[in-house]
């Protein structure tokens, strides 16, 4: 990845960096946020992973390793499936799925979280934030299933996997994973949008603090967090 922008907001006490394969304004990245004297959280067990997408699933990670990184998972087909993968771990604990896929506009392809009804959560998806289904799969030999959301192919896009695992409800979210940002037109149009389907909205549309970009978050019915930030605002805070 590459480091696409970093600030620091001393007045909020936190600071952030930007990374990822591509500008901010066309690509999915990842925020990493520091925030001042904290030097350890808890990810819990219901964040997943990030998804990257290689060419060379075993070529990645014998580079991960030469870097000195870790690998939990060796290269070798996704249970259940033909896909190879292989899962490294960053120094604060948070996981990458590595997927073996052709050239993607998208590397950074995936964010997976564990939901307590999956068809609840598809509902509220396609419903309250305009995502789609693209994709889902049951596999019962292993006791889970998997939704894919997203704004656009797989292939293409970067995507929410929804995971069931058979007859857990609940997951201790930790602290660590924060949220997922989506862009909108009109913050005040989106939250209320939401609200109609049943989300919770935990910060009313409005401009943040010292940016002054407009911003609004809810949470889907399992309490993951979502952000939609303004397009416009954005765009301006990237200048």
């Amino acid at each position: 990845m590459k480091l696409l922008r970093r600030r620091d907001i001393p007045e909020e006490s936190y600071a952030n960096a930007f990374l990822g394969y591509g500008p901010e304004d066309s690509h999915f990245v990842v925020e990493l946020t520091y925030n001042y004297g904290v030097d350890k959280y808890d990810i819990g067990t219901g964040f997943g992973h990030f998804g990257i997408a290689v060419e060379d699933v075993a070529k990645t990670v014998d580079l991960v390793k030469a870097k000195g990184g870790k690998v939990t998972r060796e290269p070798g087909p996704v249970k259940g499936g033909k896909t190879v993968i292989a899962f490294i771990e960053d120094p604060d604990g948070y996981k990458f799925e590595l997927l073996e896929r052709g050239p993607t506009p998208e590397p950074l392809c995936q964010v997976m979280l564990r939901v307590g009804d999956l068809d609840r959560s598809i509902k509220f998806y396609e419903k309250a934030f305009g995502m789609e289904l693209l994709r889902k799969r049951d596999n019962p030999d292993y006791k889970y299933t998997i939704a894919m959301m997203g704004y656009g192919p797989e292939d293409k896009s970067a995507v929410l996997e929804l995971t069931y695992n058979y007859g857990v409800m609940e997951y201790d979210k930790g602290n660590g994973y924060a949220q997922i940002a989506i862009g909108t037109d009109d913050v005040y149009k989106t939250a209320e949008a939401i609200r109609l389907c049943g989300g919770k909205i935990t910060r009313e549309p409005g401009p943040l603090p010292v940016i002054n970009t407009k911003i609004t978050a809810c949470l889907d019915p399992d309490g993951w967090k979502s952000v939609f930030v303004d397009n416009a605002d954005f765009l301006k805070e990237l200048e």
